[in-house]
């Protein structure tokens, strides 16, 4: 039993990779997510996207939006929309805080990766400002730059 627990612990459902590329994660927040019954078991399987999904404040609760869960299949006559809008569980103070960071130009909340703690399934969201074209070749570069060095330590 401990070890189920600690391996769940260490299951990631979905990361957004396309976050770290296209943005500068500035601060990370986790919040918990707000499921049904079917739909936390499609995500315990792993049939979730949060690709091209992002986070928008309405009347100082959070949600998410593009984040795409597929249908159960075992559903009885009810079933949830599988690209609805979920609402994120986060401190008001924290809420409040995202909000004032979010007045700044060019800063956007968006969700990097799924995961189970405690039984519950959580989001890790970071506040992010989109990066320019040069930076992301720079990024580019620093990758090629490792890489060839550690082939070169490889080598040797």
């Amino acid at each position: 039993m401990a070890e189920k627990k600690e391996k769940e612990r260490y299951k990631i459902f979905a990361i957004n990779r396309e976050a770290k590329k296209e943005y500068e994660l500035l601060d990370r927040f986790e919040a918990g997510l707000v499921l049904t019954g079917p739909e936390v078991k499609v995500v315990r399987q792993g049939k979730v996207s949060i690709n091209n999904s992002f986070i928008r404040i309405k009347n100082k609760e959070l949600f998410i939006l593009g984040m795409h869960i597929s249908e159960y299949e075992a559903k009885g006559y009810t079933n949830q929309d599988p690209d609805r809008d979920k609402k994120l569980l986060m401190h008001k103070t924290e809420i409040r805080k995202l909000e004032r960071k979010l007045n700044e130009k060019g800063l956007t909340i968006v969700p990097l990766s799924v995961y189970p703690k405690n039984r519950l399934i959580k989001v890790e969201i970071a506040l992010a400002r989109g990066k320019k074209l040069h930076d992301k070749r720079e990024d580019l570069k620093k990758k090629a730059m490792k890489r060839e060095m550690d082939r070169s330590y490889k080598i040797k």
